[in-house]
């Protein structure tokens, strides 16, 4: 029971970060992931001792172990998905796939091992971020920004002419939808898709963006607030 105890505490760990961060995969999923493994691990182990004669029969739990890997990928590959040649999920299906194995730790009597891999885990997910957003900028490289106007103001030529004067190349735009405003008589807001390649910081460009008069706001390729 102290083992699925740790395998409950260790994924909803892991969970609390991705739902901090309002991914499809969140803290009841990564929870689920990593007590179930727990759980294959501890049958593997424990549930065919009244099958067993010492001596002729010889348990391999490494076999249920195999099992686990390959079915979380089941999983993983229903939460990635590509748009075009924008691929997302990766980073949620690769924790779902390290939650299971901090689960078959736990399952399997490697508390320290279990431990670990959970720290490590917050670190890739907090540290690393800070260590990408340093590292230079490939000009190839594509970055998706949401940029959201009023209509009718012709913002879009200025916004263009915005990334051009910051160094970035407009690759791919797409209008995804247009609302009307409230019952209060508000204008109308239009959403642009922009992926943009440059060396520049992203973050000057948004920046640079959200300060266009009639500009609503700015997101990121992770639907965050950019600026």
């Amino acid at each position: 029971m102290w083992r699925l105890g740790l395998a409950l505490v260790l994924s909803s760990v892991i969970g609390l970060e991705r739902e901090v961060g309002q991914k499809s995969a969140g803290l009841r999923t990564y929870t689920l992931v990593g007590v179930g493994s727990a759980v294959f691990m501890l049958v593997s182990i424990y549930g065919f001792n009244d099958a067993l004669q010492h001596g002729h029969n010889v348990l391999d739990p490494s076999r249920v172990a195999a099992q686990i890997v390959s079915g979380i990928g089941f999983i993983g590959g229903g939460i990635i998905f590509v748009r075009r040649d924008t691929v997302r999920g990766l980073t949620t299906a690769a924790g779902v796939w390290v939650t299971a194995g901090v689960g078959m730790a736990c399952g399997g009597d490697l508390p320290l091992i279990a431990v670990a891999t959970t720290v490590i885990y917050m670190v890739v997910a907090y540290v690393y971020p800070l260590l990408v957003r340093v590292l230079p900028r490939s000009r190839f490289a594509p970055s998706e920004l949401r940029l959201v106007y009023i209509d009718g103001r012709g913002l879009l030529r200025e916004a263009l002419a915005e990334c051009a004067q910051r160094g970035f190349s407009i690759s791919d735009l797409e209008i995804k939808h247009e609302h009307d405003g409230d019952h209060n008589g508000d204008a109308r807001h239009v959403t642009v898709a922009l992926e943009v390649r440059g060396q520049g910081s992203l973050t000057e460009l948004a920046s640079g963006l959200n300060r266009l008069d009639g500009v609503v706001g700015v997101y990121a390729d992770d639907d965050e607030l950019a600026y």
